[in-house]
């Protein structure tokens, strides 16, 4: 399956897609103001202690204080602490050193970690715990065994710290082991200087760019091309490749075409379309998708399919049509957390069976860790989904100001009953005057035509009269009323 990598650079903001055989699998996009904080390591200062949640908040010097649990410090996890509270640990006003795990979403601050890891291309340093562990997608036992024995082999005797061996470490060589070695150890040791400098609190360390973690994370053996529409950030992608991930270097190419990169291979209509909450699939079914706070649903309908044969055929087979479709739009929308799926109901076991094994083998190919448990009684599919980052509508998107995000409002025939409350209850309050009315043209309309004989009825009864004006820039939810 061929694969391309197209990075999309502005001052702006930098959107990377991969795809394959044509279509988009995965969208990233990072702006500049807003550059996203997983990764980051600081020097953070203790705000508050929390032992009822068994928690800390922590000054890290950005606008919202981050979190902090006492199953992410690292002595507490491992019993050094021998299982002490977490106020027992910290205190207001202490220095410590901290990662970030997650990111602020909503209105939640990022979670933190003391125990820090560093991401190289082939391997991830934990310089407080010394153990070499390796990526679960290596299920071969021998070559993990392998891969252990050659990593304690290279490093060096007077190594405190551990590692995790990545994926794409399989087929690598000593040489590209030692290098990276050499690059964590570097800069691990820059990170502790700056440490001992800074007050807290302070930023120590910032995260790769999206471009540079497309190409250490993303470009495998099976990237064709990696594409770069911008000339400066060519320049720099070279120079990072040059230095980490020199295999990737020959595969770098920059785009100059007069049609915009992501136009060309259409990736802004995939945008577009992973925005919606509606997916359409080929056979004429679709897809819903509602993102909340809590969970992520996903409901499968069969749609305009009719299928050929039975109607337990037609179910079938738009839920596995659906199942590849769910797995790539969960990677397209970095969806997280707990995800819900209503396949469309099937009475056959050996059905579900065969949907939950195409589902999960769809879901073989997302980089993010999740867990699928199964159909539940109800027929549903629980799984989770790590969640480090906004989703792609969160990043994109905010909420509507007409709706304030619930996605409905209140009718126009409802806005014209709490005007009318609204009227009688100052009419007791104020003695005299008239009443103006200002509000959307769709509420004046029905106060104008259906509901003339309800305001009629109540300038009758309170005795006062009651004038009418549009505003054009009122939503439909929105009044004012004016004693004149």
């Amino acid at each position: 399956m061929t694969e391309l990598i197209l990075i999309n650079c502005t001052p702006q903001e930098t959107r990377v897609a991969v795809m394959q055989s044509g279509v988009a699998q995965e969208l990233h996009i990072e702006r500049g103001h807003s550059r996203g904080m997983v990764g980051n390591i600081y020097a953070g200062r203790v705000a508050r202690v929390l032992p009822g949640m068994q928690s800390a908040f922590v000054d890290i010097g950005m606008d919202r204080a981050a979190f902090l649990h006492v199953a992410d410090i690292w002595e507490e996890r491992h019993g050094k602490s021998n299982g002490r509270p977490i106020e027992k640990i910290l205190a207001e006003g202490q220095s410590l050193l901290v990662q970030v795990v997650k990111e602020p979403i909503g209105t939640m601050g990022a979670r933190l970690s003391t125990q820090i890891s560093l991401a190289g291309r082939l391997l991830v340093y934990l310089p407080d715990d010394p153990h070499i562990g390796i990526s679960q997608r290596i299920e071969n036992e021998a070559e993990r065994q392998l891969l252990r024995e050659k990593l304690a082999h290279l490093l060096p005797p007077e190594e405190t710290g551990g590692y995790i061996v990545r994926t794409v470490a399989e087929s690598a060589d000593d040489g590209e082991f030692l290098t990276d070695i050499e690059y964590l150890r570097r800069l691990w040791n820059d990170i502790r200087e700056r440490a001992l400098a800074a007050g807290a609190p302070a930023p120590l360390y910032q995260d790769l760019s999206l471009g540079q973690r497309a190409l250490r994370d993303f470009a495998r053996e099976q990237t064709e091309r990696v594409l770069i529409d911008s000339r400066e950030n060519y320049a720099r992608l070279q120079e990072f490749a040059a230095q980490y991930t020199p295999k990737v270097l020959p595969k770098l190419e920059h785009y100059q075409g007069d049609r915009p990169l992501f136009d060309l291979h259409n990736v802004e209509e995939e945008i577009e379309r992973a925005l919606a909450r509606r997916v359409e699939l080929k056979s004429g079914g679709y897809l819903i998708f509602d993102q909340t706070e809590a969970l992520t649903t996903v409901d499968v309908n069969t749609g305009g399919f009719v299928g050929l044969r039975s109607f337990d055929d037609t179910v079938f087979k738009t839920n596995l049509e659906a199942a590849q479709a769910i797995a790539r739009q969960l990677r397209l929308r970095n969806l997280g957390g707990i995800i819900v799926i209503d396949f469309i109901d099937m009475e056959n076991p050996e059905h579900r069976a065969a949907v939950l094994v195409e589902f999960n083998k769809a879901l073989a190919r997302d980089r993010t860790r999740m867990t699928v448990n199964g159909f539940t009684a109800l027929g549903l599919v629980e799984m989770t989904r790590k969640r480090t980052r906004e989703s792609l509508e969160r990043v994109l998107c905010e909420p509507c100001p007409t709706c304030k995000g619930r996605g409905v409002v209140k009718t126009a025939r409802t806005v014209c009953y709490e005007i009318l409350r609204e009227i009688l209850r100052e009419a007791r309050q104020f003695g005299s005057g008239e009443f103006r009315i200002l509000a959307s043209q769709s509420v004046i309309d029905l106060f104008l035509e259906e509901e003339s004989q309800s305001l009629a009825m109540l300038i009758d009864f309170t005795g006062r009269p009651v004038s009418l004006q549009v505003e054009t820039v009122y939503t439909q939810e929105q009044f004012d009323i004016v004693l004149m």
